[in-house]
């Protein structure tokens, strides 16, 4: 499945209206925030149909799946929206991960907890807003290619450390800079592992994290409140270090620009289950036969060169090394 979805679920009470544009969402939100109501609603009109008195709108066809039959449930949709209301703790296994990790479906789930095993987005992570009977999905961080924290008036921040997400070309790019600036590089060597990081740095030294924000959903809770307790630790949630390279301009490829502009047309969630390896597989191909061609695991080196370098780090506005 690709693109943006959008949906409308109302009876003569409520009207939830809201767009799924990646195959993971998650709701968030406290107790009769309205989470459960929506999901039941859309249950209701799958056993009920018009009788429910429910009508649910949406270019594909809509399900629910709970309970201990959500295997055999799931196995009936395809190329479908599926909604799964809290309290169904199958979210949380990696037998749902990987059973889902190939399907053609999109997935909005109910849950208050960090599902450490799937890679959403710091974008899809939503509550419900309400207007009267009027409910919409608004997002919980929002933003997420700028800085966030406790920035100065201007906005700028100006690093003293940057904690890297992976041990990769990100880290390789960054450790090259941090050498030649006298900026502290450390390698997370995995998003589980930033908020250990940083609540082990005993210094009140500017901290920025760079991470993957396709894939970050899991960890962003923590990470914000911490961040936020300290004040000195910003972030920094591109989709992925290949987004940056990608968003940067250093490939003059028309089709780059309309992909980013888009990208959501073009990521087929069957086969990219998050969107930084869309990003990767997209960076490899349209550099393969290039001067810079494209390593996940050992940076080319002519991303460090003159103009090329410029250009990367003068795309990510607000920071300055």
């Amino acid at each position: 499945m690709k693109g943006t979805h959008h949906v409308i679920v109302e009876n003569k009470r409520l009207h939830y209206e809201f767009d799924l544009r990646r195959n993971i969402t998650v709701l968030k939100g406290e107790s009769a925030s309205g989470k459960t109501t929506l999901i039941d609603m859309i249950q209701e009109y799958m056993n009920l149909g018009q009788d429910s008195m429910v009508n649910v709108y949406a270019d594909k066809r809509c399900g629910v799946i709970s309970g201990n039959t959500w295997r055999g449930q799931l196995s009936e949709f395809s190329d479908s929206l599926i909604f799964i209301d809290e309290g169904n703790s199958f979210v949380l296994s990696d037998e749902f991960a990987s059973t889902i990790k190939n399907t053609d479906n999109y997935y909005l789930i109910v849950t208050r907890e960090g599902m450490v095993n799937l890679p959403y987005s710091v974008d899809e992570i939503y509550g419900i807003h309400h207007s009267g009977k009027y409910g919409d999905l608004r997002r919980c961080y929002q933003e997420f290619y700028h800085i966030y924290g406790n920035a100065d008036k201007e906005g700028k921040v100006f690093p003293e450390v940057i904690v890297t997400e992976d041990s990769n070309s990100g880290f390789q790019f960054f450790d090259a800079i941090g050498k030649e600036k006298g900026i502290e590089i450390i390698a997370g060597s995995g998003k589980s592992n930033i908020l250990d990081i940083i609540t082990r740095l005993k210094s009140d030294k500017e901290v920025l994290i760079v991470a993957d924000g396709a894939a970050f959903g899991s960890e962003i809770e923590r990470v914000i409140k911490y961040t936020e307790a300290v004040g000195h630790i910003k972030l920094y949630l591109p989709e992925s270090f290949e987004w940056i390279l990608l968003h940067s301009g250093i490939l003059k490829n028309n089709e780059i620009k309309n992909i980013l502009e888009n990208p959501g047309d073009y990521i087929n969630s069957e086969e990219y289950f998050s969107w930084e390896r869309f990003f990767t597989r997209l960076l490899i191909d349209i550099t393969k036969d290039t001067y810079l061609r494209y390593n996940k695991q050992n940076l080319n080196k002519a991303y460090l060169q003159g103009t090329i370098r410029n250009e990367i780090i003068k795309s990510m506005e607000n920071i300055f090394f």
